[in-house]
Formats: C-alpha cells, structure tokens, sequence
C-alpha cells in the first residue's frame, strides 16, 4: 500500500515525535516550515535557553543597569521630550509595567479574563490618598506604610469578587470583573467620603530633601520614583517568576489550558482561582499607590472602563503568559502617547489596529510564553532523550541482548 498521496507525504507518528525532539532540543531545523514555526524570537529563545545560567544573570544586570540609567542618560531616539518629560515618562511605563505583570498573573498564568483590573488600581490609589492626603478626615500614616496597606486591602477586594464570581467561565467572568470595575468607579463618585470628582489633592510621598530642602520624591522629580518603581518591578518579577516555577504555578497553567481537565486530576481549581486573583490584585493595588504618590492628585475620573481595557491590552500585546513580554506591553502602551504626542488622541485606535495584527500574524503576543514547567526542563528532557537514544542504540547494536531478554 502506498503511503503517498500525490506529491504530499503523509505525516507518520515516528516523523512528526523526531520533528518535536529537534524542536525540544534546540536543533535547528533545515526546513523553511520548521523556521516559521519557531517565530519572530524563535532563535533568539533557544540562543538565550543554551547560555549557561551564569551568562544569563551577567546579561541581565547589565540590562537592569541600563535599565536604571535610562532617565539620566535620556536617549535622543526614545526620549518623549519636549512634549514630556522623559523620567516621568520612565515611572509612567514602569508604573503600566508592573500592572501588566500582575494582571498577567491573573490572565496569562490562570486563564481568568478580567476586564475590571482597574478596580484594584483604584482601591490601591484611594487607600494610599485616603491616608496621608492633607484633604483626608481619616488617620494619617506615613506613606511608605500605605503600600503594604493597599496591597492588604486590595488582596481582601480581590477575594471579595473572586469568592462569588470564579465560578463562573469565560465571557460570564470577564461581564461580571467589568461590572465590578464600573461599581468601584461609581461607589468612588456617589461616597462623599471619597470626594467625586474634586478628589484627595497633596497625596503623601516617600521621605526625604535635597541639600536646598525640596522634597526628593516631588511630583515634578520623576528620577526617584521610577527608580522606585523600578526596584519594586524587579523583586515583584523575582517573586512570580518562583511562584511560576512552584506548584501553584503549575496549577495555573493546568487551570488555563483545561479547566475540567485539571479539575479531574485533583487540582482544587475554585482555590487557585481565588488565589490568581488576590496576587494579582495586590500587584494592581501595588501599582496605584505608586502612580497615586507621584501623581500627588487622585479622583474618580482616572478609573473607566478605557483603561482597564488597555491594561488587558498590554498583557495581549506583549505575551499573555510572559512577564517579560507583560512588561514590554505595559512599557509599550505608556510610551507610544507620550512618545508621539500629536497622535495621543488616537491610541485607542492604535492599539486596536496593533491588536488585530498581533492576533493575525503573531497570535500569542509579541513575546509568546514558553511552555517550561519545570526550571531545567529543556535539560532535563534532552537528558531523558540522549539516554534512551543511546540504550536504543545499544540494543540495536546487540540483537542477541533482545532475545535473551
């Protein structure tokens, strides 16, 4: 029986396993099919998979160290000025940065389409305003004590909607988190406590003057409250780069590829759930007390529908499932309005033109996430692979072996 079909070769079980261990391993194919699979960044992965971990770590604090530079030495290509001032540029995508990777915990780790992010952004802003702003009646804290607070009382706002509503799937999750960031925005206008729209003015910021008394973390100054920012993106990526390596992690990705699934194999999937959301929450609360601080000025206008769908944007854009790619996506939706200016007015329709693209030519974002479990699970593979090719081989090699066995 032939196993052609014409000029096309029917695919066979032992072909398309050999295809899949070329591909696990890092050879690199000769095909053209094969260089299309791999994508964009395909090389560039598997170059950056085969440095040694020394190498990687020395690459990296180079890039952070640069990282830390960027407002000082305010590249002429990248730089937003005169429009905008390049270091408050900086905190504002590094501010979007850090909300794309929480909310990419929530999206891109768990699979939950939360439309309502904003929420939490918002209860991080006000708890931070409603604490040490001078327009305030309530208790006065300092305000590198108000972070840890927000972050508590977005976490408890976060299994508040998750408790009811994780039940639900799909587009019912993402109707009910819209409804949820709408409650929080509308609660903030009808509350007089929370002041509307005139607002909470003259919110706290971290300690500290300069030799001629003005105060270092000024609203003005975006130098110190990006490297701030900054620091607090790097531990919080520290952090959920283990958490996605843990158990907890792995429950995530089982929960976002087949919920049934993983429910089926034991996997408590109503309690992960809740737990996507409260991390993720506290990132989001984090977040806003941040741009709240250095903003100096929160009220209910900042908090719409508008800006949560972008934040769900920049996880899209730059790789649902990718803290890097989270960032460069927050990064990315902060600096193209202030970068250019004279189009700021149309980003919404920017974006969505960038959406429709991304999702035709590189469906899985710009930096797409990479399917590891396991923190040396491309070594360990190519191990389990080389051992069995050399046992096949062995016993290739001696067919008497086979027969007394």
């Amino acid at each position: 029986m032939s196993m052609v079909d014409g000029p096309t070769p029917l695919h066979t079980a032992k072909g398309d396993q050999a295809a899949e261990n070329r591909e696990a391993v890092g050879t690199p194919p000769g095909s053209s099919a094969a260089a299309v699979r791999r994508g964009w960044f395909g090389g560039l992965g598997e170059k950056w998979q085969a440095l040694p971990r020394q190498k990687q770590w020395a690459f990296l604090i180079i890039v952070v160290i640069l990282a830390y530079l960027l407002p000082i030495i305010n590249p002429p290509l990248i730089s937003t000025e005169p429009g905008n001032d390049f270091a408050l540029a900086c905190q504002t995508m590094a501010v979007w940065a850090l909300v794309a990777v929480g909310l990419n915990i929530v999206i891109g780790y768990a699979g939950l389409l939360d439309l309502g992010y904003i929420a939490f952004f918002a209860v991080g802003s006000y708890v931070t305003a409603m604490l040490t702003s001078s327009d305030s009646t309530f208790l006065k804290i300092p305000y590198l004590w108000t972070i840890p607070v927000a972050m508590a009382v977005t976490m408890f706002f976060g299994v508040l909607l998750g408790v009811p509503t994780l039940r639900l799937r799909g587009d019912y999750l993402a109707i009910v988190t819209l409804g949820f960031g709408e409650i929080v925005r509308i609660l903030a206008t009808i509350i007089p406590a929370m002041k509307g729209q005139v607002g909470f003015q003259n919110v706290g910021h971290p300690p500290g003057t300069d030799a001629s008394g003005v105060p270092i973390f000024a609203n003005s100054n975006g130098t110190p409250w990006y490297w701030l920012t900054l620091t607090i993106l790097i531990i919080v990526l520290l952090l959920a780069g283990n958490l996605e390596r843990s158990r907890v992690g792995r429950n995530w990705i089982a929960i976002r590829e087949d919920e049934d699934a993983a429910e089926t194999m034991g996997v408590p999937t109503f309690k992960y759930k809740v737990w996507a959301f409260a991390i993720g929450a506290g990132v989001g609360g984090l977040s806003g007390a941040l741009m709240s601080g250095q903003v100096g000025f929160v009220n209910n206008q900042k908090f719409d529908v508008v800006t949560s769908v972008l934040f769900v944007a920049a996880v899209v854009l730059g790789g649902a499932g990718n803290k890097v790619g989270a960032i460069l996506g927050g990064a990315l939706v902060a600096y193209i309005p202030l970068r250019f200016t004279a189009i700021a007015d149309y980003k919404y329709l920017i974006f969505g033109l960038a959406l429709v693209l991304i999702m035709i030519y590189r469906a899985h974002g710009l930096l797409a996430a990479r399917q590891q479990l396991l923190a040396y699970g491309r070594n360990a593979y190519a191990a389990v692979r080389a051992g069995a090719d050399a046992k096949a081989a062995k016993t290739k090699a001696e067919p008497g072996t086979e027969a007394a066995s």
